[in-house]
C-alpha cells in the first residue's frame, strides 16, 4: 500500500483507533486538555511530530479542549499516514496524561435541495469569499472554518418548500443515541431507509436534517 491510497472506512475500523473517529473523509477526535496550559503544551508536541513526519493536521485549540482533524488532502481521502500520525498523536496525549473524547466530536454540513446547480455555485462561491469559478458540486471552504455547502439534486419545484437542510455528521458509534435524543426531544423520524449513511429526521415544524456517518457510503 503507498502513502498516498485511500482507506475504507472499514479498513480505518479495523486499526483500533480507540482515540478516534472517521467523520467523512477525515479522523477526528477531541482531547480533554482540562486547561488552556496543558492544550498548548500537547498542540506544541503535535505540531513537533507533524513536522517529523511531514504531515500535517488541523488543531482547534480552545478552553479546556483540544480537538484534531487529520487527512491527506492530497489523497482526498485518509490514508496510512493519517493512521500513523494518530497513533503518535494518542501516544502524546497519554504520555501528558489527557484523555481522549471521541464520541464529542461532530461536523455540520449545509445540504441545498435544486434542480439545476449549476446557476447556483458560482454565486455561493463568491459569498464564500472564492474564486466564482466553479469547480466540483459543492462549496468548501480550505480554512475549514465555514461548513460545505453542497447540492442535492430534486425536481423543479416552487418556494417556500424548504431547500437547505443541516447534515449533522457524528461517529458511527454514536448516531443510534444522537437520533433517539432528538425523536425524544420531541422530532420525527421521517426515513432510516439509508441508515447508517444517514437518518432523516424533521422538527415540530417539518423542518428535516440529517444525521450522517461514515458506513454506507464506501
Amino acid at each position: 500500500m503507498t502513502d498516498k491510497q485511500t482507506l475504507t472506512g472499514d479498513q480505518v475500523l479495523q486499526e483500533g483507533l480507540a482515540d478516534w473517529r472517521q467523520l467523512l473523509e477525515a479522523l477526528h477526535t477531541r482531547f480533554r486538555t482540562g486547561d488552556f496550559v496543558t492544550g498548548l503544551s500537547l498542540a506544541n508536541a503535535i505540531g513537533a511530530a507533524a513536522e517529523a513526519a511531514n504531515h500535517h493536521p488541523d488543531l482547534d485549540l480552545r478552553y479546556p479542549h483540544l480537538d484534531v482533524r487529520l487527512t491527506s488532502h492530497d489523497a482526498h481521502g485518509l490514508t496510512a499516514r493519517d493512521v500513523a500520525l494518530a497513533r503518535e498523536i494518542s501516544r502524546l496525549a497519554a504520555e501528558a496524561g489527557v484523555v481522549a473524547d471521541p464520541a464529542a466530536v461532530a461536523v455540520v454540513e449545509i445540504g441545498l435541495d435544486t434542480a439545476d446547480d449549476g446557476p447556483l455555485v458560482a454565486f455561493w462561491r463568491a459569498l464564500y469569499g472564492l474564486d466564482p469559478v466553479a469547480t466540483g458540486g459543492e462549496v468548501r471552504d480550505p480554512s475549514g472554518q465555514l461548513p460545505t455547502l453542497w447540492f442535492q439534486g430534486t425536481e423543479p419545484h416552487e418556494t417556500p418548500r424548504q431547500r437547505f437542510h443541516l447534515d449533522v455528521i457524528v461517529p458511527h458509534d454514536v448516531a443510534e443515541q444522537r437520533v433517539a435524543a432528538a425523536l425524544a426531544a420531541g422530532g420525527t423520524l421521517v426515513t432510516d431507509a439509508h441508515a447508517p449513511a444517514f437518518w432523516v429526521l424533521a422538527d415540530a415544524d417539518g423542518n428535516q436534517a440529517c444525521v450522517c456517518t461514515w458506513q454506507g457510503r464506501d
